[in-house]
Formats: structure tokens, C-alpha cells, sequence
């Protein structure tokens, strides 16, 4: 039977995400426009974002919060142009994004030495073998693949190379070590819901250490540069940003963090987000047509929930007719309007992909599930 009920709402894209319940047009009346960024209000509103964003997820008091162009992306290059180098860099990549800064670094950078550990879609490298006397960079949670790393034990808390963290899709929804990490990178429109643009760049001070002992062998285009006479230019971090940010993006953000305040502040935000795994896991322990993407449950992914079809009629066909099934079965429950953008990224195996980030409602997700098994049906027929 087709069922009757629908998600209240049917965004479940993995980015940009769902707004944060409730969230209207008139949430941005508060925005800056026609103001310049640099007058006294708008820093004050840049400098609130970065303040918000410091006390919810615990970063500590010695760790530089900047806000940084080109959303995260803008900022993984930032970091990664700014900071390697002087040693030797060790990169994992298990899905696109991950996958894309080995290509950075060896197209681009062509840094000399560059060690590769690289894992198919559903699994993890082995990150113990990776070297953190060397620089490392690394997404804590794959965004198109829904496999994340379970933890940092991996870390030496001695550790002479800079860690490089690229959290777009696990920072409000995942407990970060930041005393493990020296570089984390982030986007206001993954778990705030927020609009895109803007990057968020953290610094330990083992990362500004690096920044005013050591000047890259390549030119530094002028929207990454971080230093100035050899000492980082601390306005970035105190909202004097790089280039003119949107002040409509910037409200949307205070917004967003002023939510997570009114949801319990991270551990809110943890809650809401591992409630909609939940949710799934329980759906696919008694669905036999589907599984995780994430082959072991302790790297499942608790925002960018990938899933693939193991029904044997669906694993018999030949890739090319599994990809349009699965697109059939993504395109139906659009149609519907009960899950919109829930595609898999154009790389990632033929299946689904349902953000489960703190915006979105459980009881949406309980509501959309009915819906997946009947456009499943309807597919195979």
C-alpha cells in the first residue's frame, strides 16, 4: 500500500542541509546588508559566530577561530598551502573529498613526499599505519561514503607533524579531540544548516607555530595568506576576514548557533543526530533489501547516512542498469516530494544517502521510511 503520511519536511540532502526547524526567511531580519563588514557592528557579528562556535563545541582558549573563504573547501587549501612542506605528508582517502586532497597534493602542490593510504567506498584505511611525526591530512567523516573515523587513538598527543582535519560533515554532530587536532576545517551549511560561502579554519598553536617559522617554496595567492612580516595576521581570527563575507550568510549562521544553544549546545546537537541513525539502524535490522554503505558499524556515519541495495535482484545486474535502478528508486521518492536529494554523490556506489544531522527531525525519517519501501517495490515490481 502507498502510505499517507509524509515528512513535515522532505530535505535530506547532505548539503547544503535542512534549515533548523522552524527556521523561516524572517529568521535573517537581523542581517547586516548594505553595511560594511569592517565597520564596528559588522565585526561584532563576525566576532559573535566565531565566539558561538568556540563555546559550543569546546575549542579551546588557545586554538585561533577564523572565518575564511570558499567555504570548506576555501579553507582545507588555505591550510594546506599556508602549512605543508616541512616534513614529509601522510593522507587518507576513502571517498571523493578525501580523495581530492591527494590530488591536491600531488598534482598541484607536487610536494615530493606524500604517502597514499586509501580505502574503497564502505571502508577505512588503516589508520594506524599512518605516521603523525609526519603531516596529516584527513576528513573525519566521509561525506560521500558514510564512513567516518571511529576515534583518534591513532594520534600521538607527542606527535611532531601537524594534524589536518577536514570536519565539514562531523563538527556539531560528531565529539571532536581537539587537543589531537591542529588544523580543523568546516562549512556553516552541513550541521547548522546554514548557508554556504564561508569557511571556518581552527589553529592550535602548533599550527601558528608553523605559520611564523616557515614560508612555502610557492607563490601564496592573496585570499591564503595568513601572515604578514612573519607573524599571522590575527584579525582573521578576531572576524576581520580576508575578503568581503555576506552578511546574510553570517546571520544565518548566528541563527543556526543560537539554536544549538536553545538544543543543549553539542550534546544536544549529538543526541538529535545519533537519534536518526538510531532510527535507520532499526529499519534496516528488519529491511532485507538494504544495507549500510559502511561495512563496520563502528565507522557508520551518524550525518551522511549512505546506504546500498543488497537485494540479490538489484546485486545480479550489471553496474550500469544499478546505477539507474537506484536512481529510479531516489527520482520516485522526489516525485513524492518525501525525500528530496537523496541521491548518492556521482562517485559513491548506486544507493541512497539520507543526511541525519541535528536539523533534521526523527520523526521525519520514521515517517520517510514506508515511503523508501514503497518506491523500492515499485521499481522491482
Amino acid at each position: 500500500m502507498k502510505p499517507t503520511i509524509k515528512p513535515d519536511c522532505p530535505n535530506f540532502s547532505s548539503g547544503p542541509c535542512a534549515k533548523r526547524p522552524g527556521w523561516t526567511i524572517q529568521s535573517l531580519q537581523g542581517a547586516l546588508v548594505g553595511r560594511s563588514h569592517r565597520s564596528k557592528p559588522g565585526k561584532a557579528k563576525l566576532a559573535d559566530v566565531i565566539h558561538r562556535s568556540r563555546k559550543i563545541l569546546g575549542i579551546p582558549d588557545d586554538y585561533r577561530i577564523g572565518i575564511v573563504p570558499a567555504s570548506d573547501t576555501g579553507a582545507v587549501e588555505m591550510a594546506m598551502w599556508s602549512l605543508l612542506g616541512p616534513r614529509g605528508v601522510d593522507v587518507a582517502g576513502w571517498e571523493a573529498f578525501g580523495l581530492g586532497w591527494v590530488t591536491d597534493l600531488q598534482k598541484q602542490l607536487k610536494l615530493p613526499d606524500v604517502r597514499v593510504f586509501k580505502a574503497p567506498y564502505g571502508k577505512l584505511p588503516n589508520m594506524t599505519e599512518i605516521d603523525t611525526d609526519r603531516d596529516v591530512i584527513f576528513t573525519w567523516n566521509g561525506t560521500t561514503s558514510g564512513v567516518r573515523v571511529p576515534n583518534a587513538d591513532w594520534i600521538k598527543d607527542d606527535r611532531k607533524g601537524l594534524t589536518i582535519c577536514d570536519a565539514t560533515s562531523a563538527v556539531f554532530a560528531m565529539d571532536l579531540p581537539w587537543k589531537k587536532l591542529d588544523v580543523v576545517t568546516w562549512s556553516w551549511q552541513k550541521v547548522l544548516g546554514g548557508e554556504a560561502a564561508h569557511g571556518m579554519l581552527v589553529l592550535s598553536p602548533r599550527a601558528v607555530e608553523r605559520l611564523e617559522s616557515y614560508t612555502p617554496s610557492w607563490p601564496m595567492p592573496k585570499i591564503f595568506r595568513m601572515t604578514k612580516g612573519g607573524k599571522v595576521e590575527e584579525g582573521i581570527f578576531l572576524g576581520d576576514t580576508i575578503n568581503t563575507p555576506s552578511m546574510v550568510a553570517v546571520e544565518d549562521a548566528i541563527d543556526s548557533l543560537v539554536w544549538a544553544e536553545q538544543v543543549g549546545g553539542l550534546s544536544g546537537l549529538l543526541s538529535r543526530s545519533r537519534a536518526n541513525l538510531h532510527a535507520f539502524e532499526r529499519w534496516v535490522e528488519r529491511t532485507p533489501f538494504i544495507d549500510f554503505l559502511a561495512e563496520d558499524p563502528a565507522t557508520r556515519s551518524n550525518t551522511s547516512i549512505s546506504f546500498k541495495f543488497v537485494d540479490p535482484w538489484f546485486t545480479s545486474q550489471s553496474p550500469e542498469d544499478q546505477a539507474v535502478t537506484a536512481k529510479k528508486v531516489s527520482s520516485l521518492l522526489d516525485a513524492e516530494g518525501v525525500a528530496k536529494d537523496v541521491a548518492p554523490y556521482r562517485d559513491a556506489p548506486p544507493g541512497l544517502r539520507f543526511w541525519g544531522g541535528a536539523t533534521v527531525e526523527t520523526s521525519d525519517i520514521e515517517k520517510v521510511l514506508p515511503w523508501i519501501e514503497w518506491a523500492w517495490k515499485q521499481v522491482k515490481g
